[in-house]
């Protein structure tokens, strides 16, 4: 083998591979492999799979208060425990019902209103607070670089300004 370098390294090993390194590393480079990385690298993927297991969980939670809290108290106010049961309409062996509509509905309803409550809530809080302290981090630095340019460059014109005038 060669010395610890390694550009010789990866040689050696590109021809105790026969070049299939390269041909690896180019096929992942370029094409469409190369596309679907950078789309896997993207943050908005993470998120969409953040979003995805945290909607799972709180899918779960909301059935589990349907199914354990909900329906049972419907039960216990109108005589049946499910609403599925309720506003059926058969005709010719198909049947619409109204009242699965309606359990649909209150599902996705409390959905929507825990994930509000539990998830968008609390991360639009955290970003508020995070921009605040953003803020008061920009004014304690002082000016921006942007800011002292400006200021230099309107400090050259007075003093041209100056200049001239007295030139005059």
């Amino acid at each position: 083998m060669s010395s610890h370098n390694p550009m010789n390294i990866a040689a050696d090993f590109a021809k105790a591979t026969g070049g299939t390194a390269r041909k690896v590393v180019a096929l992942t480079d370029k094409g469409p492999l190369n596309g679907f990385k950078k789309f896997l690298s993207r943050g908005s993927m993470i998120d969409m799979a953040v979003g995805v297991v945290m909607g799972s969980a709180v899918t779960a939670v909301v059935n589990s208060i349907v199914d354990n809290l909900i329906s049972p108290l419907i039960g216990m106010i109108g005589g049946v425990p499910d609403l599925s049961g309720l506003l059926t309409i058969t005709f010719n062996n198909s049947t619409v019902s109204f009242g699965a509509i309606l359990n649909a509905l209150i599902n996705f309803l409390l959905v929507g209103v825990a994930v509000y409550f539990c998830v968008i809530l609390p991360i639009n809080k955290l970003r508020d607070l995070t921009a605040i302290q953003d803020e008061a981090d920009a004014e304690e630095k002082g000016p921006s670089v942007e800011e002292q340019t400006l200021a230099t460059l309107q400090e050259i014109r007075d003093e041209l300004k100056k200049a001239n005038n007295s030139a005059e």
